[in-house]
Order: C-alpha cells, then sequence, then structure tokens
C-alpha cells in the first residue's frame, strides 16, 4: 500500500480520482492500492515559548534560544491563550494511521518550499521512518499529476528546500518571540509586536506616510511650443522648468512669435523589445493592486482558488520562467 499525502482536501481528491482510490473515508480515500489523505495547511508548528518553560515576560529570560526547537500540533490564539486547533489533531491522527499502514509514501504538497515544510514537520512531529518520494508539479490537470506520478524524485532531492524552510520558520520564531517579550519589557504592554518581515515591511510604510505628510509642493514653470505639420498637431516641451514665474514669461517674451521652426534631422531605428516574463506571485498582486485595487492577501487567494480549479499553474512561485517539461504543454493551452 502507497500513502499519498496532499496540502489541501481538494488536491487529495483531485489525485485520488486519478489514481483510483475511489472510496472516501473520513480524512482520507483508498483503493487501487493507495491510500490518499491531506493536510490542511499547516498541521504543525514551532511550540510557543511557555513549552520550553519560559512562561514570565522578563528581561533575565531573554533572549530563549531553544534547543532544539519543539514541534507541536497547530494552536489557536484564544482569551484563554493558546489552545490545540481540534481539526488539526483529528487530521493529524488520520495521518498518523494512513502512514502506519503502508510501506512507503508520495509527496504530493504543492511545489514550494512552504508545501515542503508542512510535509516534513509533519513526518518529524509523526515520528515516520517510511521512505517518501516527491510528487512535484505545478498544474493540477489529470495529465499532469499523471506525468508526475511517472516522474516521481527521491524525497533527499529536496532536503535542501526543506533547510530553507525550516530555517525561515526559525528565524522568525527567534526575531519574532524575543522581539516582542522585549518590547513589551521596555513598552510595559503586550499589546504591540514585532516580526522579521512584519516589523521592516511597517517601518517603510511609516516612512513613506511621514515623507507624504512633510511634503510641500512648489509650483513651477515650463515653456511648450505646438508644433503644425499637415495633419500632425505635436506639442514639446522645454526641458528646462523655471521656479519663478517672472523668468518663465521673460523668456517666453524672448520668443518670436511668428518664427518658424524646422526638422533639420530625423532618426529611425528599429529595436527588438522582449515579451514581458510570465506572472511569478509579487508581481501578480503589484499589478492587480495597481490595475484593480485587490489587496496582496485577495489576489493570493483568488490564484490559488483558480490553481485548484486547473484553471492556473501553481501561484506561490518565485521563478517568472516555464520549466522544460511544462513548455512541452503551452501549444495546447493557447
Amino acid at each position: 500500500m502507497i500513502a499519498i499525502i496532499a496540502e489541501k482536501p481538494s488536491v487529495g481528491m483531485d489525485i485520488a480520482r486519478v489514481v483510483g482510490a475511489d472510496t472516501r473515508n473520513d480524512g482520507y480515500c483508498s483503493g487501487n492500492g493507495y491510500m490518499v489523505t491531506w493536510a490542511l495547511g499547516h498541521l504543525v508548528s514551532l511550540a510557543m515559548p511557555d513549552t520550553y518553560g519560559y512562561t514570565k515576560t522578563a528581561a533575565e529570560n531573554l533572549p530563549m534560544l531553544p534547543d532544539p526547537f519543539r514541534l507541536v500540533s497547530r494552536q489557536m490564539r484564544t482569551d484563554r491563550g493558546m489552545v490545540t486547533d481540534i481539526a488539526a489533531s483529528k487530521q493529524l491522527k488520520v495521518i498518523e494511521s494512513v502512514f502506519n499502514r503502508c510501506d512507503s509514501i508520495i509527496v504530493a504538497t504543492d511545489a514550494g518550499r512552504e508545501g515542503e515544510l508542512i510535509f516534513r514537520w509533519i513526518y518529524d512531529f509523526l515520528g515516520c521512518t517510511k521512505p517518501f518520494r516527491r510528487l512535484w508539479i505545478s498544474s493540477l490537470t489529470d495529465e499532469a499529476i499523471r506525468k508526475g506520478l511517472e516522474e516521481l524524485k527521491d524525497g533527499s532531492e529536496y532536503d535542501s528546500l526543506y533547510a530553507a524552510a525550516d530555517s525561515r520558520a526559525k528565524a522568525d520564531w527567534l526575531v519574532g518571540m524575543n522581539a516582542s517579550r522585549a518590547l513589551a519589557i521596555v513598552s510595559g504592554s503586550s499589546n504591540n509586536s514585532i516580526g522579521r518581515v512584519q516589523t521592516p515591511t511597517l517601518a517603510m510604510i511609516c516612512s513613506r506616510y511621514r515623507e507624504n505628510r512633510s511634503f510641500v509642493s512648489t509650483p513651477y514653470w515650463q515653456l511648450h511650443v505646438t508644433l503644425n505639420g499637415g495633419t500632425s498637431h505635436r506639442r514639446f516641451f522645454h526641458p528646462v522648468t523655471f521656479d519663478d514665474r517672472q523668468k518663465a514669461e521673460a523668456a517666453y517674451r524672448s520668443l518670436s512669435p511668428d518664427s518658424s521652426a524646422t526638422v533639420t534631422k530625423v532618426e529611425r531605428r528599429k529595436t527588438l523589445q522582449q515579451p514581458p516574463l510570465l506572472y511569478d506571485l509579487t508581481a501578480l498582486q503589484k499589478d492587480c493592486n495597481v490595475h484593480l485595487d485587490l489587496p496582496a492577501a485577495k489576489t493570493l487567494d483568488i490564484a490559488q482558488s483558480l490553481y485548484e480549479k486547473k484553471l492556473i499553474s501553481y501561484p506561490r512561485t518565485g521563478s517568472r520562467y516555464i520549466p522544460h517539461d511544462v513548455m512541452a504543454c503551452v501549444p495546447g493551452l493557447l
């Protein structure tokens, strides 16, 4: 029996249908030699400081440097503090049961850094030692899934990707937890937080806001000339600007209203303009914000939904190029 784990139920259902795992169970599908289960996003996370005994926000407890870091079932913040997410805990038990009943695992989480982290943390949290291979696909069409299953990679080929994701998560923890507690001690309030990405981004926003508030517009004057040539009417602006209206008017008066202009030279040249690259997530979010006034999170939600409906390729990518194995499919999409 082979286990397949996807990142979310909808993807798991698609894969189950392709491999013939047609029997639906609670949290997984089975059949044709496969058991297909799924995560619900990040089911496992790094433990909070309290787990390591850092229950008191005090200067003598800083910096907090867990060694090793501990993994816990996903938790939720409530009025009573952090509590275990019941849905996450339930699905982890399903995944553990599936893994225990199978000889090997096919990892079908999203083809990216976070997708790799989601599986590896589940794998480590459950203490699983079963061999696993990687299904790496950027589309959820039946054809892409079948081809991906024919070209499975050994899981160890993605160790570096996992290390990058794991390091990022631990860096977020170290900066966020330590800096937030330090700020709470200094400010006397626990309502503020600091994050590795959050705080620099907020600083840039505040800096830009202050620049806009302190900006004082300065009027200027500029000369322009309108040239009529047959049916063509062109207006050209002189590159020099004047911060004094009288100087601008003096320059204007120095020109004869009856003077004519003569074209003395025309240069023509052909240039080649490369087509724009495909979107990565950041470029897509920028354009959707400018042209559609969509916030970044909304753009990601829409793109993720389109991906799961097999209408676009994997959206959470930092690459703007098509892999060679996908390029062969492009003509059929146009």
